[in-house]
């Protein structure tokens, strides 16, 4: 390997850690964890409440699953464009967290298969609005040569939330009377 070909070491001026945790960081990273642990309370019991308490097939709970992450995926492309053109990320990434916070309650609601499918669409819709801005905001409050680490703890708050939320779920649901609609 050359010396042109080597990777550079950086070694004075190194940032710490905690400059990557700016404060759209650390916000969107609390929102992150709640929003995560609210969706993964509900989400691994949504197949049992179509089936049991709704009566509805099996194929039904995979087109539930499938137009959710679909409509998230393909809006993602749309939201990451508009944010780049409107630049109001703050804007996009609040209605998107907005939308999926107030439609996820409505599931306790749902009376038939349809409403389960027309909330997780709605519910989806704010994950594709909000996941692009929200990854462009980070990148655009975050120095450079720390955003590895700002992206980083992100990830890990939401992930966080994505443990927190199936144990909870676990330790409230006897306490409900397995009730899925208590969950929700």
């Amino acid at each position: 390997m050359t010396d042109s070909a080597r990777p550079v070491a950086v070694k004075a001026g190194r940032r710490p850690f905690s400059a990557a945790i700016t404060p759209n960081v650390r916000a969107l990273g609390l929102v992150s964890l709640l929003t995560d642990a609210s969706t993964e309370m509900i989400y691994p019991l949504l197949p049992l409440f179509l089936t049991r308490s709704l009566g509805a097939g099996t194929a039904f709970v995979g087109l539930v699953e499938g137009v959710a992450e679909t409509t998230a995926s393909l809006l993602k492309l749309t939201s990451g464009w508009l944010s780049d053109r409107l630049r109001r990320r703050k804007a996009l990434v609040a209605w998107g967290y907005t939308l999926s916070t107030l439609t996820r309650p409505l599931m306790a609601m749902a009376l038939t298969p349809g409403h389960v499918l027309l909330i997780r669409f709605l519910d989806r819709i704010g994950k594709g609005i909000r996941t692009s801005p929200r990854d462009a905001l980070i990148a655009d409050s975050t120095p450079v040569d720390v955003r590895g680490a700002a992206f980083g703890f992100h990830r890990a708050m939401d992930h966080l939330g994505a443990v927190l939320g199936p144990v909870l779920a676990f330790l409230l649901l006897p306490l409900v009377g397995g009730s899925y609609r208590a969950i929700f």
